[in-house]
């Protein structure tokens, strides 16, 4: 919403039945001014969900959106298209989220209203399920509402709600109500509530609030519900024992994997060997054009062979081509060789994890070859999963190839955090509890099942099975469920019932209609979708047909259908036509990493950014999402004292004191660097002086000196520090806010240089919405838009126009370091230098930040 325009209201209702999220989103917008304007509609919503409705209402005239095959969708908007007047409503928004855009002409002192509505079935990862809303008013909201009703007849064994932007006077705000079956949770803060400041206008509502939950799992038959002639099984036993495991990681080494890539693959794969169990096989495979093994067989995960594994995970370099064929093929034979000799368990689980970050160029490289290849070699007796690095990938190759082989692809997005995303991937598969999972339910009984057998069942996840009945009046019918356990066959047998609904729940709030229908037509589009990749041509045909006309009997938005949303005729504009589809993963483009050609349109970004100093102090705010950082530099004489960071509600305080060289080189500029570092917390009584040569720690008058030269761990009551011989300090209080302290020794004969220290913030969403200082002011995000770029001074970094805190600066694309992980060389993190000490970027001049001592407060 912009200009003279006043978001009235906004409230997102959802409402769980059964894990099936029913959510509706509504914005109603005044256009203020005494002219017609244009009002902008933008909300979020997770990539899984299908929207399900779209309505714009405009002086009592309501126009709806109309879900129709996607080709024939097409035709009715071409014209529009060849006019320039249309766009597609819906764009990939960072990792897990699709942002939905649409504007409308409304006339002067007008209102308008959006209502979005989306559905999704929710997946039990780690033990839980997860809602997620992202809400993004821009600005402060008369009435803002989010309330949340969910239902589970298994009983709701825990639930939990936090957000991003909640602070500590948001908190108590967070209401929720739980009871056995049922739990209501709303979040409605006030007008003045929301505001960043007394007297400001600024908004905190800008982030993600999640809801977290389980439900009560009595019975190993699961839970079965049976509404209106359609029913859904989930199943998650409890208390399982885990299976033993068998895995071949295969990992592209090829040229492109070099630098991030591969040393966030090594660090991960460190990091999941250290992590598998005893009892479990594992084998390693490595290629580029040449496929090596480590071991020419699986081997247990002994003490020893995990070591020996390690050492050579270490020296992986990259280089070469990509010969993914091969590499898999050797994988399927290893994992066969060792079932045929006994070398591994009967009743354990085998599984190929393929990580790579292209295409295939070496041997055979065709995809579809590949994937007959692999999927005839693999026959159902082991099951393949892909991790596809970065977005050069052929992902849809990957992700057909692993559903072949009852597996599933993932992206690892190209980040900071891709060890972790590595690491949370193979958590999930890690700890398998039943394989060979069969569904039985009557033939006479039941039919249009949705998938019934399944390779493997792991710990924290849910299998879910749904159907119809023949008789619309069946109240039971027989289940059986059969799969290989730890130790023996798992058969549970049992009787699904339908229960009385009205009598358990008497107050409809908590149901929408027939869920049970819906949650079976979201599950039968998915499981079509994925046939209509995998299958053989005739079923691909079928699978098509059908699944687009669940999707136009449900009204979903999917791969095969658009929705056409036509805009009313204005005065100034004739009708228009916009469209939304649904985007696959292998459509989510990378729209969030701009490098040194970065595209010659606008974007922006609103994110919360991880920040630190380090070196000649070059500032880097870092927005994590975005995989991108904004970063400036500081030039002051030596010996000065500069605020980083000061919270007035928390008590926390940090100034920084630069250094300089012991003597200047006369080929080079004077630098400066930070040699001295004071945090202070009041309300704990902390004082905590960082120098190159010592740390003194002071809490409630007790003091405690420790030195750089021994590798040392100290706890607190409120602050607990963490000391890595000549590295690194990690300071963390009252078990929340982290810093981190790098050391730079230099050698101590160095005719110019000296020691130096860095600082990094961990956990900067902790604080405040009152944090400021250099570097704190950006802990609760920073907003700007860059475009037009043009050459600069310097031919590989180009300058750009920055609009940020209402200034239009000139920047240039650099880079600068990230010392964390390697102290000695650091890594490159690319991002846009604002000149001038940050001029334009920072809240007022730098001079404005100095204070007169290390441990000054005020």
């Amino acid at each position: 919403m912009r200009g003279l325009i006043e978001v009235q209201s906004v409230k997102i209702k959802c409402k769980v039945a059964s894990r099936f999220a029913h959510t509706v989103m509504t914005t109603t917008a005044l256009n203020k001014a005494n002219v017609s304007q244009e009002v902008f509609f933008e909300v979020e919503l997770p990539k899984t969900a299908f929207i399900a409705n779209f309505s714009m209402e405009i002086d009592g005239k309501t126009y709806v959106g109309e879900v129709k095959e996607k080709e024939k969708a097409k035709k009715q908007y071409e014209k529009a298209v060849s006019s320039g007047q249309t766009a597609g409503l819906v764009k990939a928004s960072g990792r897990k989220m699709e942002k939905f855009s649409v504007s409308v002409n409304v006339a002067a002192n007008s209102n308008v209203t959006f209502t979005l509505t989306y559905e999704e079935l929710l997946q039990r990862r780690f033990g839980k399920y997860e809602i997620m809303i992202r809400v993004k008013p821009k600005q402060l909201v008369q009435h803002f509402e989010i309330a949340a009703d969910i239902y589970e007849p298994q009983g709701i064994a825990f639930l939990d709600a936090y957000a991003t932007f909640i602070t500590n006077e948001l908190l108590p705000l967070v209401e929720k109500t739980v009871t056995d079956k049922k739990a209501h949770l709303s979040f409605s803060p006030t007008l003045d509530q929301q505001r960043k400041c007394p007297d400001c206008d600024g908004t905190l509502i800008d982030g993600d609030f999640f809801i977290k939950y389980d439900v009560k799992r009595a019975e190993d038959l699961g839970d079965i519900q049976i509404v209106n002639g359609y029913f859904v099984h989930f199943f998650a036993p409890a208390d399982l024992p885990r299976l033993p495991k068998n895995v071949a990681f295969v990992i592209d080494h090829s040229g492109s994997m070099s630098y991030k890539k591969m040393e966030q693959t090594r660090e991960a794969l460190l990091t999941i060997l250290s992590d598998l169990n005893p009892e479990d096989h594992f084998g390693l495979i490595i290629f580029d054009h040449i496929i090596e093994k480590w071991r020419p067989s699986v081997s247990k995960a002994t003490q020893e062979n995990v070591k020996a594994a390690k050492e050579f995970v270490k020296n992986i370099r990259p280089a070469g081509g990509t010969n993914i064929n091969d590499a898999l093929l050797l994988a399927v034979d290893m994992l066969t060789a060792a079932k045929e000799k006994k070398t591994i368990a009967d009743n354990s689980a085998s599984m190929i994890i393929l990580l790579t970050d292209g295409h295939a160029n070496e041997g055979e490289s065709r995809p579809s070859k590949i994937q007959e290849n692999v999927r005839t070699a693999i026959g159902r007796n082991m099951s393949l999963f892909c991790l596809g690095f970065g977005f050069d990938v052929d992902y849809n190759f990957l992700d057909v190839m692993a559903k072949q082989n009852d597996g599933l692809a993932r992206r690892i997005y190209e980040a900071s955090d891709g060890v972790l995303q590595l690491q949370g991937f193979y958590d999930e598969v890690a700890s398998p509890l039943l394989s060979e999972v069969h569904f039985n339910y009557p033939e006479n009984t039941v039919n249009s099942l949705t998938g019934s057998y399944f390779k493997q069942f792991f710990n924290g996840s849910e299998i879910v099975v749904a159907g119809q009945l023949n008789d619309i009046e069946m109240n039971d019918f027989a289940v059986e469920v059969s799969a290989q356990g730890e130790e023996n066959d798992f058969v549970v047998k049992g009787q699904a019932s339908a229960q009385k609904w009205d009598t358990i729940f008497p107050d409809q709030e908590y149901i929408f209609g027939d869920f049970t229908e819906r949650l079976w037509a979201y599950m039968t589009i998915q499981q079509l979708l994925d046939k209509k990749d995998k299958g053989t041509p005739e079923e691909k045909v079928n699978a098509t047909a059908e699944a687009l006309k669940l999707s136009l009997k449900y009204n979903f938005v999917t791969p095969l259908t658009s929705m056409v949303v036509t805009k009313p005729e204005t005065d100034e504009k004739p009708e228009d036509t916009m469209i939304a589809d649904k985007l696959t993963e292998d459509q989510r483009t990378d729209i969030s990493t701009p490098s040194q050609t970065v595209p010659q349109t606008s974007y922006s970004y609103a994110s919360l950014p991880v920040n630190w100093v380090d070196g000649d102090p070059h500032f880097i705010i870092e927005l994590p999402d975005k995989n991108d950082a904004l970063c400036f530099n500081i030039n002051d004489k030596p010996g000065t004292i500069f605020n980083l960071v000061k919270d007035s509600l928390t008590g926390t305080v940090v100034n920084g004191q630069t250094i300089g060289d012991k003597k200047v080189d006369p080929a080079s500029k004077k630098n400066t660097y930070f040699g001295r570092f004071g945090i202070i917390h009041e309300k704990f009584g902390i004082r905590l002086m960082v120098s190159t040569q010592e740390i003194l720690v002071s809490e409630h008058g007790k003091q405690t000196k420790l030195f750089w030269s021994d590798n040392t761990s100290v706890k607190g009551l409120n602050m607990d520090l963490h000391v890595i011989k000549d590295c690194s300090l990690t300071v963390t209080l009252n078990n929340s806010v982290r810093f981190v302290i790098i050391l730079h020794k230099v050698w101590k004969k160095h005719p110019y240089h000296q020691n130096y220290l860095g600082f990094y913030t961990l956990d900067s969403h902790l604080f405040s919405q009152r944090v400021h200082g250099l570097l704190g002011q950006f802990y609760n995000g920073v907003q700007f838009e860059v475009s037009e770029l043009f050459p600069g001074k310097d031919a590989d970094k180009p300058d750009a126009f920055m609009f940020v805190k209402g200034h239009k600066l000139v920047v240039t694309r650099g880079c600068q370091k990230d010392f964390r992980k390697d102290v000695k060389n650091g890594e490159n993190v690319p991002c846009w230098f604002i000149h001038n000490n940050g001029t334009g970027l920072i809240d007022g001049d730098l001079t404005d930040y100095i204070v007169s001592g290390l441990f000054k407060t005020n």
